[in-house]
């Protein structure tokens, strides 16, 4: 099975705000193993840019420590599952988590 995971970033680490990260790692995993990683620069941000944007990447996956709700909704509509409240760690270590399904959403930490 392959899939895309989106992070976003910011100083090369877990963004606690998807839409005020510089940067996605775009991860793109096959049979449960990362097979390619990117790192691409997001769109400038604008309603409904930032989740457009990851749907383009084709990415099935984002996961982020923060995301305001109107975000998740446009995500979630176009198939992307949004994991919240992801800890702050590796990012590779985030994407082991995900694909060994033990990385669960937790506490939004997006103020909006």
């Amino acid at each position: 099975m392959k899939q895309k995971i989106a992070i976003p970033v910011a100083n090369g680490e877990l963004c606690s705000h998807f839409g005020h990260c510089e940067a996605f790692a775009i991860y793109s995993v096959e049979d449960g193993r990362i097979v390619d990683q990117e790192l691409v620069d997001p769109p400038r941000h604008e309603q409904g840019s930032h989740p457009q944007f990851i749907h383009q990447l084709g990415c099935d996956v984002l996961i982020a420590g923060g995301i305001g709700f109107k975000a998740q909704e446009l995500l979630c509509s176009k198939g992307v599952k949004v994991i919240l409240g992801a800890p702050k760690l590796p990012l590779t270590k985030l994407v082991d988590q995900y694909l060994q399904g033990v990385l669960e959403s937790g506490d939004n930490r997006c103020d909006h």
